[in-house]
């Protein structure tokens, strides 16, 4: 699937891996459920780690590994479902995730600007075409009135010149 990151279309290096496959020697992506039966053996391993969060499994329960992951996507399974911002905000500003934040699934480009405000890093899209469309994304709202994940003024700090 095409991946965005920093706007423009990227090679994925990183192999989406089923609970059932043996685990490539590159970037791998596992599932938690994975994760939680095999933690000993992955920690073990040699190779980038990546962890899928499904929309309804909590960041919580890898809150104390998240040093352990390279990158961590979070599933959006369908428009109506925005768990995955909550979970993106959790994950960089109450444990500090430093890693890659991937949005996957149902990723929209109406949504790319408030996935990078909650962190997201990177895109899986289903259409190449939005590649094109997104420095538009990125500048269709020019005041945010919440502060966020990202570095953007909000409105309060660029009236009173405290940031921007």
């Amino acid at each position: 699937m095409p991946l965005i990151r920093d706007g423009a279309l990227v090679e994925d290096s990183w192999t989406r891996v089923a609970d059932y496959a043996a685990i490539p020697d590159g970037p791998a992506i596992v599932s938690l459920a994975r994760w939680q039966a095999e933690r000993e053996v992955l920690i073990g391993r040699n190779g980038a780690l990546g962890l899928l969060l499904a929309s309804s499994e909590a960041p919580e329960a890898v809150a104390g590994d998240l040093e352990r992951f390279a990158l961590i996507c979070l599933d959006f399974p369908r428009f109506q479902d925005g768990r995955a911002f909550s979970a993106a905000r959790k994950l960089r500003q109450r444990f500090g995730f430093k890693g890659e934040l991937r949005a996957v699934g149902n990723v929209l480009r109406d949504q790319f600007l408030f996935m990078v405000r909650c962190g997201f890093d990177s895109f899986e899209v289903a259409d190449r075409t939005v590649v094109g469309q997104w420095s538009r994304a990125m500048s269709e709202i020019s005041v945010a009135y919440q502060p966020a994940a990202d570095s953007r003024a909000t409105a309060i700090e660029q009236r009173s010149g405290d940031r921007g």
